[in-house]
């Protein structure tokens, strides 16, 4: 069977608690603006209309464990930002800044591993 036809990813969803808190944290962080907006459901876009972040509203929401541990809520996955290189160590501390806090474990010299307000990983990298 042929593929259909193109698919893009439209957005990319966090479960959390509180979806106004963290939706507003990465539009700090990322300059973003809110969109669509149920209190239970929120969705942030770039200008560029590249890709949206949507914030679903869980009441039985775990934060996984950073590094993976037997028996706990595992990533199921993150979000990798892209900074210039030279710019890299000062998107850490604006993360924090906006209230990100860096991970205990960092599994690479090469990026940052960030974990934000609701405990969802998220990475820093330096553009190469």
């Amino acid at each position: 069977m042929n593929r259909p036809g193109t698919v893009k990813i439209d957005k990319v969803v966090l479960e959390c608690k509180d979806p106004e808190t963290l939706s507003g944290f990465y539009c700090k962080l990322l300059g973003w603006s809110k969109g669509y907006d149920t209190g239970d459901f929120i969705i942030i876009g770039s200008e560029g209309g590249n890709i949206d972040i949507g914030f679903q509203r869980n009441t039985d929401y775990s934060p996984p464990q950073w590094p993976d541990a037997d028996g706990g809520q595992q990533m199921l996955m993150h979000i990798d930002f892209c900074v210039a290189a030279d710019k890299h160590q000062e998107w850490v501390q604006y993360a924090i800044h906006c209230g990100a806090k860096k991970a205990d474990f960092q599994a690479s010299e090469d990026w940052t591993v960030m974990l934000d307000p609701e405990g969802h990983p998220f990475c820093i990298d330096p553009a190469v």
